[in-house]
């Protein structure tokens, strides 16, 4: 006979394993998209081609995935009070699958049409993109603390907070960089625009995100 509180902590864990799994595939989402984006500051077409169709590829799994963590947490029952938080927790990460997704476009749109960027820009942009690679290191590493406590979770969550801030200083610092760019025309200018706030928005729901962990470490 399984009890009540028994049966809530297996479909805690379950749950668990299940957004652990979702947030794996969104990393690798994101992982493709740094690797694009330093493709395009090395000028690499045939690899910047490839990577744009895995981003493509994997966005899809990540949307697969999330629709079956639905479909699981449904599974699952009112046994689980707290579904809601899981799922705030994979929509929130779904959404950089999507950002990845816009940032690879504009970047194969820059590329395929021959839109010259400055070479300090582009080394810049890919600069950002591995500073926000980095807060989603940090991210993982607070949802694995969900095994260990709260206040474990607690702790690695401040990196977060402190990762996201770097890159929110280099997003500034480079928008002004890309303004004041007399070397670009102005559809380049605004494509180049669109993939730092991209990247920019993929730091924040990634913050959103360790708040949401914050959230789930107080209810397991």
């Amino acid at each position: 006979m399984v009890l009540p509180i028994e049966a809530e902590h297996r479909a805690k864990r379950r749950a668990l394993r299940l957004c652990q799994e979702h947030l794996r595939k969104v990393m690798d989402v994101y992982r493709k998209a740094a690797q694009l984006m330093d493709a395009f500051a090395e000028g690499d077409r045939k690899s910047l081609s490839a990577l744009y169709r895995e981003v493509q590829e994997l966005s899809d799994e990540v949307d697969n995935s999330k629709r079956m963590v639905a479909q699981e947490l449904v599974e699952i029952g009112a046994i689980l009070l707290n579904r809601e938080d899981f799922l705030r927790f994979t929509d929130v990460t779904s959404e950089i699958a999507d950002f990845c997704k816009g940032i690879a476009f504009r970047v194969s749109q820059l590329t395929e049409r021959g839109w010259k960027v400055p070479s300090n820009l582009k080394k810049e942009t890919s600069n950002l993109a591995g500073a926000v690679f980095d807060a989603f290191a940090k991210l993982r590493d607070t949802f694995l603390m969900l095994n260990y406590g709260s206040p474990k979770v607690l702790e690695k969550a401040k990196d977060v907070e402190v990762a996201e801030r770097n890159v929110d200083n280099m997003y500034r610092q480079l928008e002004m960089g890309i303004l004041s760019s007399s070397r670009m025309d102005i559809p380049t200018l605004l494509l180049m625009r669109d993939i730092i706030q991209l990247l920019e928005d993929a730091a924040d729901k990634i913050e959103d995100a360790a708040d949401a962990t914050r959230i789930l470490a107080f209810t397991i």
